[in-house]
């Protein structure tokens, strides 16, 4: 979808910019919309995450703005999910550590589908595991449902043997944000952590 729409938008934009006083052109290409050539899938514009409202490790109450600045890695997951969300995460490490000193400009977040488990603690160690400056999000039910409704991301309980032996089923991609606190590309979890850097680098 993004290949077919790229050329159309491209134009648009330049008939934009053309009416724009020259004094503007020396802003930073990422605070614009413009087709970048993710490797993920090219977001922009949706303007996805916008109401995100949840709490970190520290009990504080965090929105996208508390992250402006930086460009963010969001993901939904929970810490006792089986395979997807450790590998995803351990592909996020690698990227960090790709970027070299470029991850200081960098904030991955893992999102906790599953609140009623993972409390502030588990969360806050299980996220360290993989990266010191890896931050953990979690809330109350509701928290969770208007944060996951902005991002249009997906999530339902799975019934397990037992009422606490329960899976999560949900969106297993990252939403990759600007600087500015607007999303921008898609990752799929299984992306290399070559693929994350080369994303992650277009909006620095």
């Amino acid at each position: 979808m993004t290949s077919t729409f790229r050329p159309q938008r491209r134009l648009l934009i330049a008939g934009a910019l053309s009416a724009l006083p020259i004094a503007l052109w020396g802003c930073s290409r990422t605070t614009s919309t413009e087709p970048l050539g993710f490797e993920g899938s090219d977001i922009s514009g949706t303007h996805l995450g916008q109401d995100l409202q949840m709490v970190d490790t520290q009990g504080q109450l965090r929105t996208l703005a508390d992250y402006q600045g930086k460009v963010l890695m969001i993901f939904f997951g929970y810490t006792q999910c089986p395979d997807v969300c450790p590998t995803a995460m351990a592909q996020a490490a690698q990227a960090m550590e790709l970027l070299g000193d470029q991850a200081q400009d960098v904030r991955v977040i893992m999102i906790s589908v599953d609140p009623e488990r993972d409390t502030p603690e588990v969360l806050d160690a299980y996220v360290q595991i993989f990266d010191p400056s890896f931050i953990g999000l979690t809330g109350t039910p509701e928290q969770l449902a208007g944060t996951a409704r902005s991002f249009k991301a997906f999530y339902a309980k799975e019934p397990g043997p037992t009422p606490e032996q329960y899976a999560m089923n949900h969106a297993s991609s990252f939403y990759l944000i600007d600087r500015q606190g607007e999303a921008r590309a898609l990752i799929r979890s299984d992306a290399s952590p070559e693929d994350m850097v080369h994303d992650i680098r277009l909006l620095l």
